[in-house]
């Protein structure tokens, strides 16, 4: 597995992969892996003959600069778990490498931009979406693939790879869970062992959703889901709400197709995020 820090470099490693008409994928992560980041590497490699890992800890999308130097860069255990995943290049650029000048990015990302992430976090997914066309004029994949459990930031990135009109398949992968249900995630580092047990909450929530969505309105399963985090010590909700799948505005028609519910809150000094499908 090769281990590339500039893009010319890792553009003169694809030409021979390029010439022989071989797919590429490209995984797009900060960093911090774990068993979720795993399972995108094996998904790529199913569906593509080449597959790029990208690990950098991209500065424009983090609207709390605490926030940026606290995310965690544990570069060898990263280079380690791709390496027995199977990955063939790992792309760690600098953040001077990805930018070289300062400079101006602000796209049309549709009025989703402004809701739930969007809202709490102004400014973030112009910063994703920067990072992101980036990495994909450098590498020039095929197919990108990302996890569901950052539904949202898909959402945006299926909006700006058609906003420029880009020749790249967005593959969307379920999202991976502890086997008490908790969502993986690089920030779950971060959680203590009480903190650890009160995120659980998250996931039981949405299964509840889940479970009652035949018998209960939108309504009810969204005060009942709210009801129950907000009554679990040291768990501050942000928002758990049903919506509609492609423009996340709030949907209480349960007829109506790609529902999915979202919740987002600080568990101890930690944000979370998660969602689940439920039509």
């Amino acid at each position: 597995m090769k281990v590339i820090h500039t893009i010319a470099a890792l553009q003169m490693q694809l030409e021979p992969v390029n010439a022989a008409n071989q797919k590429i994928a490209l995984v797009p992560t900060m960093g911090a892996l774990h068993p979720g980041h795993v399972s995108l590497i094996k998904a790529a490699q199913q569906i593509a003959d080449f597959v790029v890992c990208s690990v950098f800890v991209n500065p424009t999308q983090f609207t709390d600069p605490k926030d940026l130097e606290k995310y965690p860069r544990p570069v060898e255990h990263d280079i380690r778990m791709l390496e027995e995943a199977g990955c063939d290049l790992v792309f760690m650029p600098s953040v001077t490498e990805m930018y070289p000048q300062q400079e101006q990015w602000h796209i049309d990302l549709g009025s989703a931009e402004f809701l739930l992430e969007g809202a709490y976090r102004k400014g973030h997914y112009q910063g994703v979406t920067q990072i992101v066309k980036k990495l994909f004029d450098a590498v020039q994949p095929h197919k990108a693939l990302f996890g569901q459990k950052d539904y949202q930031q898909v959402l945006m990135i299926q909006n700006m790879v058609q906003y420029f009109n880009l020749p790249i398949e967005i593959v969307t992968c379920p999202i991976i869970r502890e086997q008490d249900g908790l969502a993986m995630s690089s920030r779950n580092i971060h959680l203590s062992a009480a903190d650890r047990e009160h995120a659980l909450v998250l996931s039981k929530a949405l299964d509840f959703v889940k479970t009652n969505f035949e018998q209960q309105s939108v309504q009810a399963l969204e005060a009942q889901a709210s009801a129950m985090i907000r009554e679990t010590p040291g768990v501050e909700l942000d928002y758990f709400t049903i919506v509609d799948g492609t423009t996340l505005e709030p949907q209480e028609d349960k007829q109506a197709k790609n529902l999915v519910a979202l919740v987002a809150a600080k568990v101890g000094h930690t944000r979370l995020i998660d969602n689940m499908l439920l039509s």
